[in-house]
């Protein structure tokens, strides 16, 4: 299967051929894998109550790590790869706007957090804080406007955080096959509503 051939019927099992057969690979130099990156982002959401459509896009916000055509990061990047456009672009006409949104807008989110919120710089990562120097770092006052103006920006804000969080070696949390159902009722009510 590839990405010409995907629909509604079968975006989800594709995705969960890519978790499983690449899962497993490293994550940016964090102590955890790319799928358990994803997969405790999705729990964290879960923990917070948050709506099924948060807790998807929490899963599958670093997906364009896995469809980009650039390949995986590395360490020795020294420019960005987009994943994050990437993620967006294949999801878009599967997933509703604001899972979309908040894949595409999680890379300008930590650097809106970055420019807005004192404290959330000394919480990332030292792989964040690489690839915030390869993302343009954080926003001027004009790109938070601009990220301001996106009506899914505190959605993505939320998704971001939960990325942050997503790098613990060893949590508990469920498998993919766990979130098939809720993406596929995702697909579904968007593909329904179109």
């Amino acid at each position: 299967m590839n990405i010409e051939t995907l629909n509604a019927d079968n975006v989800v099992e594709f995705i969960a051929d890519i978790f499983e057969r690449r899962g497993a690979e490293s994550y940016l130099g964090e102590p955890v894998t790319m799928s358990e990156h994803m997969l405790q982002g999705a729990w964290l959401a879960e923990q917070e109550g948050a709506p099924d459509v948060l807790v998807a896009a929490a899963l599958l916000h670093d997906i364009g790590h896995y469809t980009s055509e650039f390949g995986p990061y590395s360490p020795d990047d020294v420019e960005d790869k987009h994943h994050d456009e990437a993620g967006g672009e294949v999801l878009a006409p599967f997933f509703p706007p604001v899972i979309v949104e908040c894949v595409r807008l999680h890379v300008a989110a930590k650097r809106y957090l970055c420019a807005t919120d004192p404290t959330y710089f000394s919480r990332l990562s030292p792989a964040s804080v690489h690839t915030l120097s390869l993302q343009g770092g954080p926003m001027d006052g004009e790109e938070v406007a601009e990220f301001r103006s996106n009506p899914f920006h505190e959605e993505a804000v939320k998704v971001r955080i939960w990325d942050e969080g997503g790098k613990v070696a060893g949590m508990k949390t469920r498998t993919f096959r766990d979130y098939v159902p809720l993406l596929e009722k995702v697909v579904k009510d968007f593909a329904g509503a179109a």
